[in-house]
C-alpha cells in the first residue's frame, strides 16, 4: 500500500516543528548541489508510482472516453497528492511550489490531461492562496482539503485569451453583492469545479488601466445563474474538462471579493509566477516519457539486422532529446526555487514554461518519428503525447506571450544598465 504525501511529512518532520524544519530543509535546498532533500525523494517516489500504478494502465481509455478522473482524484487526495500548498492552519502541509512542481512531473508522466485535472484545481486555488483573507482561505481552501473536490480559474473569454485587458465579464455592486454577466471560455475543470476565480471588469470606463479596471470574486459553483458549456473535444489531454461557462445575473456577496475593487489584475498575474513552474514540470514529464518511449522502441525494433539505437540518426535524435529534457527540467527547478525563496520569478518562470513546452513538442515528435508507422498508431502511446503536447503552448500563457515576457524582461535590464 502507498504511503500517503501526509504520513511522509509528519514522520520526517514531526507535526509541532514542521513548518519550521521544513522551511530550513526547503531554504538549503538548492543552490551549485542540485540535491534533493530526503523528504523531497519520497514526495517524488509516491508521485511516481502513483502514475505507474495508477494513472499509466488508465490513461488511454480515459484519452479513448473523454472521462473525467473523479476515480483518480479521490485517490489522489486520500494519499496527499492534491493541495498539498494550502498552509497548515487551513489543513494542508504547507508545501513550497517546487515540491509540487516535483509531483507534477511525475503525475505528468502517466498523463498530462490527467494531470491538468489535479493540475487545473491549484491554478484556481492560488489567487485565495495569494490574496484571500483568512475567512476566505478557512471556507473555500480547507473544504478542498477536506473533501476530493477542485477548484477552476475562469480568466479566458472567447475575444479575450491573452489580452486579459479584452475580458468583458461585467460585475455591478447593489448593495452589499455584486451582479454579474458574461462569458468565459476554455475553463479547465469547467464542468466540474465546485468554486471559481473569476475574474470581471467592475470599471465601466473602457480607457480605465487593466491595473485598477478588474476584480477578482470567489464564485460558487451552484450560484444561480451559471449555465456551464458542453465538454470541449480537445485534440489532446481528453481527460481534462474544458468548458465554456455563461454567467447570467450571477449573485455574488461582497465578502467573496479579493482583496478590494481593482485588484484583481494583479491577482490573476501573480498567480502565473507560483503556476507556470508546476506547467512547465507537467511539460518535462511529458518529455520524460517520450524519450523513455523512444528508447525502449530503439532498443527492441531492429534494421538492417541491429537494434535502431545503433543507427547513429536515431541516437542523435535521443541524445538531442536528453538534453531537452534535462535542461528544461533546470529551468523548472530555478523558477520554483526562486518563488520559494519570496523573490519575483516572472521572468524565469516565463522562460521555464516557454523552454518546456517546446521541449515537450519536440520530443513528442521525435518519439513518434523513432517509432515510424507505428508511432503513428493508437496501438503505442507517443502518438497520443504527441497530441498532449501541443496544448503545453497554448494555455497559461501562449510561447509568443513567455517571449513577450522575456523580452521586455530584458530590455528593462538594458535600460537599467543591467547588460
Amino acid at each position: 500500500m502507498m504511503t500517503s504525501l501526509r504520513k511522509i511529512f509528519n514522520v520526517n518532520f514531526g507535526v509541532r516543528n514542521a513548518t519550521r524544519a521544513y522551511s530550513a530543509d526547503h531554504k538549503n535546498l538548492g543552490g551549485m548541489t542540485f540535491e534533493l532533500s530526503e523528504t523531497q525523494k519520497e514526495f517524488q517516489q509516491l508521485a511516481r508510482k502513483f502514475a505507474r500504478e495508477e494513472i499509466i494502465p488508465v490513461a488511454a481509455e480515459h484519452d479513448r472516453t473523454g472521462k473525467y478522473p473523479w476515480d483518480i482524484i479521490k485517490k489522489a487526495h486520500s494519499l496527499g497528492l492534491m493541495n498539498g500548498h494550502i498552509p497548515q492552519e487551513f489543513g494542508g502541509m504547507g508545501l513550497g511550489v517546487f515540491d509540487g512542481c516535483l509531483v507534477a512531473e511525475e503525475l505528468a508522466y502517466g498523463c498530462t490531461g490527467i494531470m491538468t485535472a489535479l493540475e487545473a484545481s491549484g491554478l484556481g486555488q492560488t489567487p485565495v492562496l495569494i490574496s484571500g483573507n483568512t475567512e476566505q482561505k478557512k471556507k473555500y481552501l480547507g473544504r478542498l482539503v477536506d473533501e476530493p473536490l477542485v477548484a477552476a480559474y475562469c480568466v479566458t473569454e472567447p475575444g479575450a485569451g491573452s489580452d486579459v485587458n479584452g475580458v468583458k465579464t461585467r460585475a455591478v455592486k447593489k448593495g452589499d453583492e455584486y451582479i454579474i454577466n458574461g462569458q468565459k471560455m476554455w475553463i479547465t475543470n469547467g464542468g466540474v469545479a465546485n468554486w471559481y476565480f473569476l475574474l470581471a471588469r467592475t470599471d465601466p470606463d473602457p480607457k480605465a488601466p487593466a491595473s485598477k479596471a478588474f476584480t477578482g470574486f470567489i464564485v460558487e459553483r451552484d450560484t444561480p445563474g451559471i449555465t456551464p458549456g458542453r465538454k470541449e473535444l480537445n485534440m489532446g489531454q481528453k481527460a481534462s474538462d474544458t468548458r465554456g461557462i455563461t454567467f447570467e445575473d450571477v449573485r455574488v456577496p461582497k465578502e467573496n471579493v479579493l482583496v478590494g475593487e481593482g485588484a484583481g489584475f494583479v491577482i490573476a498575474m501573480q498567480t502565473f509566477d507560483k503556476t507556470r513552474p508546476p506547467v512547465a514540470a507537467g511539460a518535462v514529464g511529458l518529455a520524460q516519457r517520450a524519450l523513455d518511449e523512444a528508447l525502449k522502441y530503439s532498443l527492441e525494433r531492429k534494421a538492417f539486422g541491429v537494434p535502431i539505437v545503433r543507427h547513429q540518426a536515431v541516437a542523435f535524435m535521443l541524445a538531442d532529446m536528453a538534453i531537452g529534457v534535462e535542461t528544461a527540467r533546470l529551468a523548472w527547478q530555478k523558477a520554483a526555487y526562486i518563488v520559494d525563496q519570496g523573490k519575483r520569478n516572472s521572468l524565469e518562470a516565463s522562460i521555464a514554461k516557454a523552454y518546456a513546452a517546446d521541449v515537450a513538442n519536440k520530443c513528442a515528435t521525435d518519439a513518434v518519428q523513432i517509432h515510424g508507422g507505428n508511432g503513428f498508431n493508437s496501438d503505442y502511446p507517443v502518438e497520443k503525447l504527441m497530441r498532449d503536447a501541443k496544448i503545453y503552448q497554448i494555455y497559461e500563457g501562449t510561447a509568443q506571450i513567455q517571449r513577450l515576457i522575456i523580452s521586455r524582461a530584458v530590455l528593462d535590464k538594458a535600460k537599467e544598465g543591467g547588460l
